[in-house]
């Protein structure tokens, strides 16, 4: 009511904006300080009974059906729904209290609510467990699938009591996929997996590494370096060097409205300092992701924060834009940039649009019914600041339930394009024409370029150039599932059919505006349900490989986070188990970088659920090395073109056992949920020298070329400047990091 009376009280132009199709902000409206109000009211949580992703208010509704006399079976179906609510917040004994008690005692009640009772108590045991070991006693291989060394729980006690709760659900129904999953992750956390699960359900196998290929385990070090955040929800992360002493931050948000976002300083000798205070940082709340960019071209890295993902109508939050002020601090600029406006959304990128020196904003929102539209948004850099919604005159409004965009010039004409993953099953490629005046024209290119054959809800996906041909291709995730998570990943496991379940979709570019996927041909033939994802290169083979965080809001989606290598552009292998990065915890913001400088890509995570009962750590995956492999790493600093040279192509020629090859890689912070850093790491295998690096720049199309480099060296280069730059970083050594050892290989392609 109080927001009713707030929004009627406002002057009747800005009721009109926001009863618009749009919510967008008109540029005379965006410095009034109706707008600047409008903008932190969006910014508070809406407690509502109906609001699934904000349980306090659920908790209140049935605690108020309570204070009234009700037949006994239905107060007994509200103290359920109560005792799941709990859950939901992390009161885990309580609730587990409360379902034993309707267990055991009450009315006669019916099969299937006595089901429910038993699958809602042994997820709560096991969860339970999980806060008494892997969050209580957290270690640095807490919840990594297969579970084994110091991830083993020294409190087995409730995990066993889900145990036996899940037997006797088996023995009810042995087709329950879900709960043997559960039973013998269960097993698995108390160190008696395989050999006490009851051997009719027992899936073996689990802890057995039967890949082709083989890594040298990684190692969480987000603990020892104190950057493994507060328990908290699902969030993005950005690596990259944001006060330009050439070493890399860290930042991430969080998805709740009342947790703050987090700027780690790198301190150039092995260790972090938490500036978020001291930054202004911690007073920006709520973000399921964060995208970085030098938009106002001053040298600085700024960050955009993406709000209201998965909330529809409860997630009319807006975005926020952060202007990186150069001193270590950031100020709010949404309101006067012209940014402000009101559509749930996760996912956005820049690019130079128009090609003219300045970085454009494209945002894919979230319609989760069409009496509701929020269409996707074409912001155009007006060059002083601001920007102006051009999306309906460049043709690139569209409905849909966005959950992932990227950009790269797919057909190589000059023109930065755009690709869409929608959870409403549509893929939109966007193909850009050109401009008209200062507005790039785009057309669906979907159909010609064979992009609408399969139609599936997909995530996140980016642009890469995964056979190093030189033309990019597109990776997508598909995330379709009919049943729970653990049900699919356990129908896996024991090799039977996986119906109506997606999988993932590799798009490789036929050079003539068209794609094929060759996914099922590439070893990519499986569902994982990834959320946050994004590529690097872990073993500086000069080809791209890929983390994938995987999960749903589902508390029994205990699903391990995913990691394949790229084996020479022919296939991907599940290294997973062997790099030891399977968290079994919700995956969200990945980023690959080389945070400790040492010449091969590490992987942070930002790791947590949907609800604030489903928090955990964040993880940084150090790599140890994998070989003798050298490599490059490239900042570019444009001049006519963007300062942060996004859509720069960079071609990296060398000669490997007598055979010359080319690395081709793009400027862009990645994949479409986690930031890269824009200092681009290129792998080049075992070459001695780098014969040839040609950088194309977007804006001005000027190429320049470098020849005979050495490799293993940090490298800057400006727009039209002959000379390389060195830059001299130190080699960071972190606390308790493993040495360099050789990577076991991998089998040949047969």
């Amino acid at each position: 009511m109080r927001k009713k009376i707030i929004v009627l009280a406002i002057a009747i132009p800005i009721f009109l904006l926001l009863t618009s199709i749009s919510y967008t902000c008109i540029k005379k409206y965006c410095e009034t300080d109706e707008a600047t109000r409008l903008y932190r009211e969006g910014l508070k949580p809406v407690y509502d009974k109906k609001n699934q992703f904000y349980p306090q208010a659920e908790l209140a509704f049935y605690d108020s059906l309570l204070q009234f006399s009700s037949p006994p079976n239905q107060e007994e179906r509200i103290r359920l729904f109560r005792a799941m609510v709990l859950l939901k917040m992390g009161q885990e004994k309580e609730s587990s209290e409360i379902l034993n008690n309707l267990l055991q005692t009450g009315t006669d009640k019916s099969d299937r609510m006595l089901s429910t009772i038993r699958e809602d108590l042994a997820i709560t045991y096991l969860r339970l467990g999980e806060r008494n070991n892997c969050i209580a006693n957290h270690s640095s291989e807490s919840c990594i699938f297969p579970i084994q060394g110091k991830g083993i729980f020294t409190d087995p006690y409730v995990t066993q009591k889900g145990i036996q709760v899940y037997e006797d659900i088996l023995q009810r129904d042995s087709n329950d996929l879900a709960s043997r999953w559960l039973l013998n992750i269960a097993y698995m956390t108390i160190g008696e997996y395989p050999k006490k699960v009851p051997s009719r359900w027992l899936i073996p196998g689990l802890d057995k590494d039967t890949s082709s290929c083989k890594v040298n385990a990684f190692q969480d070090m987000a603990g020892d370096l104190q950057i493994n955040g507060l328990r908290a929800m699902a969030g993005g992360v950005i690596v990259d060097d944001f006060d330009n002493d050439g070493y890399l931050d860290i930042v991430t948000s969080s998805w709740g409205l009342d947790e703050s976002m987090h700027y780690y300083r790198n301190n150039a000798d092995g260790t972090f300092t938490d500036v978020s205070q001291a930054s202004g940082l911690s007073d920006i709340k709520g973000g399921l992701n964060i995208i970085q960019a030098d938009y106002n071209n001053d040298g600085y890295t700024d960050i955009l924060v993406l709000r209201g993902a998965w909330l529809g109508e409860f997630g009319k939050q807006p975005n926020t834009l952060l202007r990186n002020n150069g001193d270590g601090t950031f100020t709010d600029v949404t309101v006067e940039s012209g940014l402000l406006s009101f559509h749930p959304t996760q996912t956005a990128t820049w690019a130079d649009f128009n090609n003219d020196g300045w970085l454009d904003l494209f945002i894919g929102n979230e319609t989760s019914s069409p009496a509701y539209p929020h269409p996707s948004e074409l912001y155009i850099n007006n060059q002083d600041g601001t920007f102006t919604n051009v999306a309906r005159e460049s043709g690139t409004e569209f409905t849909g339930f966005m959950k992932g965009v990227v950009s790269a010039d797919y057909n190589n004409d000059g023109w930065p394009d755009i690709f869409i993953s929608n959870l409403d099953g549509k893929k939109i490629l966007l193909k850009n024409k050109g401009i008209k005046g200062k507005i790039p024209q785009f057309e669906d290119a979907t159909h010609s370029a064979g992009l609408d054959k399969d139609v599936t809800h997909t995530f996140p996906t980016w642009f890469w150039d995964y056979d190093n041909d030189g033309w990019p291709d597109i990776f997508v995730c598909g995330y379709q599932f009919q049943n729970s998570l653990a049900a699919s990943v356990a129908a896996d496991a024991l090799g039977r059919p996986l119906p109506n379940a997606s999988r993932m979709y590799l798009y490789r570019n036929n050079h003539d505006g068209t794609f094929t996927d060759v996914a099922p041909d590439k070893g990519l033939n499986k569902p994982v349900f990834a959320m946050g994802s994004n590529f690097g290169d872990i073993d500086n083979d000069g080809w791209s490989d890929m983390y994938l965080g995987t999960g749903n809001p589902d508390f029994k989606s205990v699903v391990p986070n995913k990691m394949f290598k790229n084996i020479d552009g022919q296939r991907f292998a599940d290294v997973t188990n062997s790099a030891r990065v399977g968290s079994l915890q919700k995956g969200h913001g990945v980023a690959f970088a080389d945070i400790d400088n040492d010449g091969d890509q590490d992987i942070f995570i930002r790791v947590g659920g949907a609800l604030s009962g489903d928090g955990f750590f964040n993880s940084l995956y150090v790599n140890p090395g994998q070989n003798d492999n050298k490599w490059i790493s490239v900042l570019l600093e444009g001049i006519k073109s963007n300062r942060s040279a996004i859509g720069a192509h960079i071609a990296v020629t060398f000669t490997e056992n007598g055979a010359k090859r080319t690395v081709y890689m793009d400027v862009n912070s990645g994949g479409s949920f986690g930031g890269n850093p824009l200092r681009k790491e290129i792998g080049i295998g075992r070459a001695k020298m780098i014969d040839e690096l040609i950088i194309k720049w977007p804006t001005t199309g000027i190429v320049q070329v470098f020849k005979n480099i050495v490799p293993d060296q940090f490298i800057k280069i400006k727009e039209g400047n002959k000379q390389i730059e060195k830059m001299n970083l130190k080699v960071l050594k972190f606390k308790a990091q493993q040495g360099k050892i050789n990577m076991i290989g991998c089998a040949p392609i047969k």
